[in-house]
C-alpha cells in the first residue's frame, strides 16, 4: 500500500446517478476522469474508499435491491477495497469512515463523485472541519440542475461552481484530474 498518496474517496458513483431520470448535469467526462484517477491509484498501490448511498426512502433508486444502488461497472470496487455505506449525504456521519481512516493514520483525502453540492460538499466540509487535508477534484465531480431558494432555475454548471466556491480555501483545495495525475 502506498501511504504517500492521499486516500481516494469515490462518492456515490452508482447506476442511479447515471440515469437520465436524475436530470440535466454537468461534467460529462467526470466518470472518465474518476476512472483515470482510480486506475492511477490502483497502479501506485494507493488507498481507495468507495462510498455508496443507501436510501431510507422506499421509492428511491438507491433503495436496497434496486439496480440504481449498484456501483457503475467501470467504478466498482475490487474485493480488497473498502466500501462505506451511508444514509445521509455526508460520508463521515454515522458510517465509521472517520475511525477507519484514523486507525490507518490517513490524514489526506482526494474526493471525487456526485453530487458536488450534496454528498461531495457535505463530506468535504466535515473532512476539513475534522482536520483532514482535503482536495476536491472539480472535473471528477458533477452536479444537477437545481432550483434555488428564490425559485430561480440554476444550471448544473452554476450549482457545481457555487459548491466548489463554498469549499475552496476553507474546507478543501479544489484541483483537477490532470494536476493529480501529474503528482501521482
Amino acid at each position: 500500500m502506498n501511504t504517500t498518496l492521499p486516500t481516494l474517496l469515490i462518492i456515490d458513483m452508482q447506476k442511479g446517478m447515471a440515469s437520465p431520470a436524475a436530470g440535466p448535469r454537468n461534467n460529462p467526462n467526470a466518470e472518465r476522469n474518476i476512472a483515470s484517477l482510480l486506475n492511477a491509484w490502483r497502479k501506485a498501490g494507493g488507498t481507495v474508499v468507495f462510498v455508496r448511498h443507501i436510501s431510507r426512502s422506499v421509492g428511491s433508486p438507491f433503495w436496497p435491491g434496486q439496480a440504481g444502488v449498484e456501483f457503475q461497472e467501470q467504478l466498482a470496487p475490487l474485493p480488497s477495497e473498502h466500501v462505506v455505506e451511508k444514509n445521509v449525504p455526508d460520508a463521515l456521519i454515522n458510517t465509521g469512515l472517520e475511525r477507519w481512516l484514523r486507525v490507518r493514520g490517513i490524514s489526506q483525502l482526494v474526493i471525487v463523485g456526485v453530487s458536488t453540492n450534496n454528498s461531495v460538499e457535505a463530506t468535504a466540509r466535515t473532512a476539513g472541519n475534522l482536520g483532514f487535508q482535503t482536495q476536491v477534484v472539480a472535473d471528477a465531480t458533477f452536479a444537477f440542475d437545481k432550483i434555488d431558494y428564490h425559485g430561480t432555475k440554476r444550471t448544473a454548471d452554476e450549482v457545481h461552481a457555487m459548491a466548489l466556491a463554498n469549499l475552496d480555501g476553507e474546507y478543501a483545495t479544489v484541483t483537477t484530474t490532470d494536476r493529480l495525475l501529474a503528482e501521482a
